[in-house]
C-alpha cells in the first residue's frame, strides 16, 4: 500500500491531467495561485522521491507502474506549462533595449550613409537609431563584459518558474523534451528579432547572385544587425538559458543555447560569408574593409558568447570568414593594380584634359587612406615590380629599397599604383598625334595626381614628401616639354636673324623678309590660338599660371619685335596685312586659351 504522502501527491497531479479533466484542460497551473503552484511542484517532488525509494526496496511491481504512468502525466503537465510560460513571456527583442551607449556611438561614428538607410528603414529601425532621454529604467538589465549588453528577455518571476520546471523534469529524465520545447519557442523569438533587424533568410548562393549595388546597402545593415545580435541579443539568450538550465547536469545551459541560437547564427553570419567568397572586383574592396573591421570589432565578443565546446563551431566560422574577407582585400588590391595598369582604352580624351582612369585611381587611393589603419595590419608583402621580377617589358621598374624603413608596405602599394598610372597615362599620351598636346595631358594628369595627394592629409602622409617632389617635378618637366615644344616655333619667328641686308644702301632690312616673318608668326599664333583654346585645363589655378608663363615667354618678345621692325611695315603698303596683332591683341588671346571651347565663344564672350 502506498504512504499517504504518494496518494495525495498523486491526486494532485492527477487532478491537472488534461486528458481527464476539462478543468484541467482550460487552466494552467502557473497562471493561477502560488500555493497551487507550489503544491504541484511539492507532488512532483514527493512522487519522484517515492519513486526513487521504491525503486531501492522490494515495492510491488503494480505500484511502481501506476507511479512511473502518473509521472508521465506530471512531466507531460510541467512541459506544457513550461512552453505556455515561454510563450506568454516571449516577443522580438524590444528596440528600447537594443539601444546601448556602445552601439550607439558605434554607429554614428562608422555608419556614414545611415540618413539614407533611416528613410527606407522599419519603425523598429527609427526606435533603434534614437537614443532614450531616460536609461535609468533599463541600466539595471544590463552586465557590462566589455561591449557586451545582456538584456532580461523574460522576467525574473517567469525564469524562475521555469528553472523549477526544468529542474523536475532533467531530474525525471526529460533533459530533451525540455530543451527542444523551449529551444522551439526561443528560436521563434530570435528569428523574429533577426527579422526586425532585417537580417534576411538567405542562402549563400541567393546572396552572391544580387547585384552589387543591392548588396551595398545589404552589408551597412548586416553591419549594424550583426552588433546587436552578438553583443545583445545572443548574449541575453546565453544568459537566459543560463538562468535556467545552469547546474543542472550535461551541460544543459549550453545544449539549450545552441539549440536555440545555431540556426539564426548560422543565417547571420552567411551572409558575411557569401560576401567573402564572391567575385572580386575593385569597387567591392571598401564595403569589405567595412565588413572585415565589423566582424573584427565583434570577434572577442563572438568568442565570449560563444566560448563552450559546444559552440566552438561559430567560433571557427567567425574567425575563417575574417580570414577569407583579408584575403580578398588583398586580392582585389591586386587585381586593382593589375586593372591600373592594362586599363585598354587608347582614344584621347579630347583637349588633353584629365583622363578619366585618373580620376577613378586617385579617388579609389584616397579612399584606401580612410582605411590605413586596417590596411596596413593586412598588406604585409611589396608590390612585385617590373622586369627584374616579371618577363613582361610592359610593366614599369621600380626600386623600392630607398623607401624602406621611412613607408608602410600599404604606402609602397600606393606608390606603385600612382607609378603604373603614369606609365598607362605615358603610354595614352603616344596616342595624341600632336607633341605639345601629349606634354599638355601629361601635366594635366601629373597635377591633378599632385593635388589629390596635397588634398588628403591621410594620402600625403603615406605617400611621403619625397616621392611628392618626384612627383611635382615630373608635372614641370611636362609642363616645360609643352611650352617648349608648342612656344619654341612661334618664337622663332621673332628672331632678328636672316632680316638684315649687309652691303645695300638701304635701312639695313629685308622688308620682304620682314614681311614673311611676320605673316609666319601670325599664321602659327592663329593656329595655336585656335587650337588650344580649345584644349582643358580644368584647375582654374594651373590654367591662370599657365596662362601668365605663355605670356611672360611671348608678349615680351613680340613687344621688342614689334617696336624694332613696325616701322618698316607701316612705311609700306597695307600693313595691316602684316601686323595683325597688337601687343593688347596677344594679351587677350592668352586668355582664350585652356577653356576647352572655340575661339569663336571667346570672342562673343568678350563682346557681350
Amino acid at each position: 500500500m502506498e504512504p499517504p504522502e504518494s496518494s495525495a501527491a498523486e491526486r494532485t497531479i492527477l487532478r491537472w491531467d488534461t486528458t481527464a479533466s476539462e478543468d484541467a484542460r482550460e487552466k494552467m497551473i502557473f497562471s493561477g495561485d502560488r500555493l497551487e503552484i507550489d503544491r504541484y511542484l511539492d507532488a512532483v517532488d514527493e512522487l519522484q522521491k517515492s519513486m526513487s525509494s521504491a525503486t531501492l526496496s522490494d515495492s510491488s511491481s503494480s505500484g511502481s507502474g501506476a507511479s512511473s504512468s502518473t509521472l508521465q502525466i506530471a512531466m507531460a503537465r510541467l512541459e506544457d506549462e513550461f512552453r505556455n510560460i515561454l510563450l506568454s513571456h516571449t516577443s522580438p527583442i524590444e528596440a528600447e533595449l537594443l539601444l546601448t551607449e556602445s552601439t550607439q556611438s558605434e554607429l554614428s561614428s562608422q555608419e556614414f550613409e545611415m540618413n539614407e538607410e533611416i528613410a527606407e528603414s522599419s519603425s523598429f529601425d527609427r526606435q533603434f537609431e534614437h537614443q532614450e532621454s531616460n536609461t535609468s529604467t533599463t541600466s539595471s538589465c544590463y552586465k557590462s563584459t566589455t561591449s557586451i549588453r545582456e538584456v532580461d528577455l523574460i522576467s525574473c518571476d517567469a525564469v524562475y518558474d521555469l528553472r523549477c520546471i526544468a529542474e523536475r523534469m532533467i531530474a525525471a529524465g526529460y533533459l530533451r523534451e525540455c530543451i527542444q520545447v523551449y529551444a522551439s519557442v526561443r528560436k521563434s523569438a530570435v528569428d523574429a528579432s533577426l527579422k526586425k533587424l532585417n537580417v534576411e533568410k538567405l542562402s549563400i548562393g541567393d546572396i552572391q547572385r544580387l547585384e552589387w549595388e543591392t548588396l551595398e546597402t545589404k552589408i551597412r545593415r548586416w553591419i549594424r544587425a550583426a552588433k546587436i545580435c552578438v553583443r545583445v541579443l545572443f548574449a541575453s539568450e546565453r544568459r537566459l538559458c543560463e538562468q535556467i538550465f545552469e547546474g543542472l547536469g550535461n551541460s544543459a545551459d549550453d545544449s539549450c543555447f545552441m539549440e536555440t541560437i545555431k540556426g539564426p547564427a548560422i543565417q547571420l553570419f552567411n551572409f558575411a560569408e557569401a560576401i567573402s567568397i564572391s567575385r572580386r572586383s575593385p569597387e567591392k574592396l571598401f564595403k569589405i574593409l567595412d565588413l572585415h573591421d565589423a566582424l573584427s570589432d565583434l570577434l572577442p565578443d563572438i568568442e565570449a558568447v560563444f566560448e563552450s565546446k559546444s559552440s566552438e563551431s561559430i567560433r571557427v566560422q567567425a574567425g575563417e570568414i575574417l580570414s577569407r574577407l583579408a584575403e580578398a582585400a588583398r586580392g582585389i588590391l591586386s587585381e586593382f593594380e593589375n586593372a591600373v595598369l592594362r586599363e585598354p582604352s587608347k582614344i584621347p580624351v579630347p583637349g588633353g584634359t584629365i583622363h578619366p582612369l585618373t580620376r577613378y585611381v586617385m579617388n579609389y587611393i584616397s579612399l584606401i587612406s580612410d582605411y590605413k589603419q586596417t590596411l596596413i595590419e593586412l598588406i604585409v608583402s611589396k608590390p612585385s615590380t617590373g622586369p627584374r621580377y616579371s618577363s613582361d617589358p610592359n610593366v614599369p621598374d621600380m626600386d623600392f629599397s630607398e623607401y624602406e624603413g621611412q613607408a608602410s608596405t600599404l604606402a609602397l602599394h600606393l606608390i606603385w599604383i600612382i607609378v603604373i598610372l603614369q606609365f598607362n597615362l605615358d603610354g595614352k599620351s603616344k596616342h595624341y598625334k600632336d607633341a605639345s598636346l601629349a606634354h599638355f595631358f601629361m601635366m594635366n594628369n601629373v597635377h591633378y595626381i599632385v593635388q589629390k595627394i596635397k588634398g588628403s592629409p591621410e594620402l600625403r602622409e603615406m605617400i611621403g614628401d619625397d616621392y611628392l617632389k618626384r612627383l611635382t617635378g615630373k608635372f614641370r618637366f611636362s609642363a616645360t616639354n609643352y611650352q617648349r615644344a608648342t612656344w619654341v616655333r612661334v618664337l622663332y619667328c621673332l628672331r632678328d636673324e636672316g632680316l638684315h641686308v649687309s652691303g645695300s644702301f638701304s635701312s639695313g632690312v629685308s622688308k620682304s623678309a620682314l614681311r614673311e616673318r611676320f605673316k609666319a608668326f601670325n599664321a602659327m599664333f592663329d593656329e595655336v590660338h585656335r587650337t588650344q583654346a580649345m584644349w582643358l585645363i580644368p584647375d582654374t589655378q594651373l590654367r591662370e599660371e599657365l596662362r601668365i608663363s605663355i605670356s611672360e615667354l611671348l608678349i615680351p618678345a613680340y613687344r621688342s619685335f614689334l617696336g624694332r621692325f613696325r616701322s618698316h611695315i607701316e612705311s609700306g603698303r597695307h600693313p595691316e596685312n602684316y601686323i595683325k596683332y597688337s601687343v593688347e591683341d596677344l594679351e587677350n588671346a592668352v586668355l582664350d586659351f585652356f577653356e576647352g571651347f572655340p575661339v569663336s565663344q571667346h570672342s562673343r564672350r568678350r563682346s557681350e
